[in-house]
């Protein structure tokens, strides 16, 4: 049975590692199931497991693949082929293997200069959906709290903008092309997956820490709780009661 956990962050659902992915599958073929829509994966360790349990299972519908648009919501400034590139990633583990058409793929321009392929990436997605970002935003959680690369001390956190979409040079690991809070609040859903015993603390801080997302970006979705959804495990979840 899911534990269910209402926050002040968003809905949080207690799941094994295999239910959570169950549950993320079934929420991409209800979206498919509704016309064509956008979905915006993520980077790490656990949306990489994801893609090779859905390709296991057969856990995404044919007709899902033809209705979605495929996305990440944060991207390296490297080429695809690279085993640092988040949609390189999701082409290699779950976009190839399913035969997703090429016109449903959309990742961002790395080919040109950071800032460039930003300014690039936003200006489709002002031809494309001026009102809204992605129907579903799936994100990931950092054991040092951040989400997408919206990384501690990012300049880009509390910065009045109306760019969805920006890069952001975090020191030591390179520039970034990332979601910004403009695009999250613009997202019809978002869904964050948590797994493992490194991410409780983070996870904590999030839910109940005080409201600094200088320094705990996750608290940022606590702005827009009535649409995030959180999927952790109970390693992630041992320190919420504590």
């Amino acid at each position: 049975m899911t534990n269910r956990i209402s926050t002040i962050a968003g809905e949080i659902q207690v799941l094994t590692t295999q239910d959570s992915f169950a549950e993320l599958a079934c929420r991409l073929n209800a979206l498919a199931a509704q016309g064509e829509s956008t979905v915006g994966l993520s980077g790490g360790s656990t949306p990489k497991a994801f893609y090779a349990w859905a390709v296991a299972h057969q856990a995404i519908h044919p007709a899902t693949l033809k209705n979605l648009q495929w996305h990440v919501s944060d991207e390296r400034c490297v080429p695809l082929l690279s085993d640092d590139s988040n949609f390189g990633h999701a082409e290699r583990g779950l976009l190839n293997p399913l035969k997703v058409p090429a016109q449903n793929r959309f990742p961002w321009p790395v080919n040109l200069s950071p800032l460039e392929a930003a300014a690039a990436y936003e200006s489709d997605w002002q031809k494309r959906s001026p009102q809204k970002t992605f129907d579903l935003c799936v994100l990931g959680l950092g054991d040092d709290s951040h989400i997408a690369s919206l990384w501690p001390h990012c300049p880009l956190i509390g910065k009045k903008t109306a760019s969805r979409f920006a890069a952001t040079e975090w020191p030591g690991r390179g520039w970034r092309l990332t979601i910004t809070e403009q695009g999250l609040s613009q997202c019809a859903s978002i869904v964050v997956l948590v797994n493992g015993k490194g991410k409780a603390q983070a996870l904590k801080s999030i839910i109940h820490g005080d409201y600094k997302p200088s320094l705990h970006p996750g608290q940022l979705l606590r702005a827009y709780a009535p649409k995030v959804t959180w999927l952790v495990d109970a390693e992630a979840a041992s320190l919420l009661t504590a």
